[in-house]
């Protein structure tokens, strides 16, 4: 199990508010999405996991020690009910399976998150301190595909289902809010992979509203990721080792913190007036629904971020904490 494990289990007197509930987090392999999916399994969901990598098969993200029916176990454990089928969101023919196969097993879809990504290893080897034309093209577009043209792909099969929903929500998760993301994201193709999102969810807003649906763009901070933390060569246990190493790392956060205010967002019959078509990060869904990341922290990195780093004020991490 994942370094993230959270065994709680929903009190009688809170018990499970989206129980009955019908989800599909697509990308929840890993980091925020498996998170998600197992905070709206603790809600009472069904949640439908989908991902590349399975315990036969890994994806190019290389990483053997995440998969998806490990994500329905920790869901099925927080006390909702885990279902995992593998999915590669880019092949139309897998997603449309997919969708026909929720169909008939539970009629309906009430919330589904696109969190698809899996392009960390390009950041890293193609893409970031290089410009547009720096970049392989291969590269670029890969990330294109795996940022925004999965997205596309599962939001247009299976919006017809979730339209029939009595009050559907669609979550897109990205890397930063509208706000945050107004200055250049370092490279074009990253750029585009992580505004395309924010757009759609101010889209699909649009076209979902007479359905009396929700359509909403969320995005972590400082993400504690599995993935992160190999990266920095620390474990969820002894993560502030690490900032040494990256000081921002210090108003990082664990992919629960997000979870949580999705899953209270989900279980909001306000939620439409309150956030369709707009942008919200992990600290702003805190603050609304008064949740915490997993240390009892409420962290908000993208203000910190903007305040010491683009702002150049002498900040105290505790002040954002």
């Amino acid at each position: 199990m994942d370094n993230f494990t959270d065994t709680r289990t929903p009190s009688p007197a809170q018990e499970a508010p989206l129980t009955g509930r019908i989800a599909l987090v697509a990308g929840a392999t890993r980091g925020a999405g498996r998170a998600l999916a197992v905070e709206l399994g603790r809600s009472g969901a069904t949640v439908y996991v989908t991902g590349r990598t399975t315990r036969t098969h890994t994806s190019e993200v290389g990483r053997a020690t995440e998969t998806i029916e490990e994500t329905a176990e920790l869901v099925t454990a927080a006390g909702g009910t885990g279902v995992a089928v593998p999915t590669d969101h880019l092949d139309p023919d897998r997603v449309t399976a997919l969708v026909e196969r929720i169909d008939r097993e539970r009629g309906r879809l009430d919330i589904l998150v696109n969190d698809l990504w899996g392009g960390e290893q390009l950041l890293v080897d193609s893409v970031f301190g290089k410009k547009s034309w720096q970049t392989p093209l291969a590269a670029g577009l890969r990330i294109l595909d795996l940022g925004v043209r999965s997205h596309v792909i599962t939001a247009a099969l299976a919006l017809p289902l979730l339209i029939r929903s009595n009050a559907p929500l669609h979550v897109e998760v990205t890397d930063g809010t509208a706000s945050f993301n107004r200055r250049y994201r370092e490279n074009l193709y990253y750029d585009l992979a992580k505004n395309a999102p924010i757009r759609m969810a101010f889209g699909l807003g649009e076209e979902l509203a007479e359905y009396g649906g929700t359509a909403v763009a969320v995005t972590p901070g400082f993400l504690r990721s599995e993935q992160m933390l190999t990266h920095f060569g620390v474990t969820e246990e002894n993560w502030r080792d690490a900032i040494a190493q990256e000081p921002y790392f210090a108003i990082a956060e664990s992919p629960y913190y997000l979870a949580r205010g999705v899953a209270a967002l989900a279980a909001d019959p306000d939620r439409a007036a309150r956030w369709n078509g707009r942008s919200a990060s992990s600290a702003d869904l805190a603050r609304a629904y008064d949740v915490r990341d997993v240390d009892g922290s409420r962290p908000d990195s993208l203000a910190y971020i903007e305040d010491a780093r683009y702002a150049g004020k002498e900040c105290s991490v505790d002040d954002y904490r």
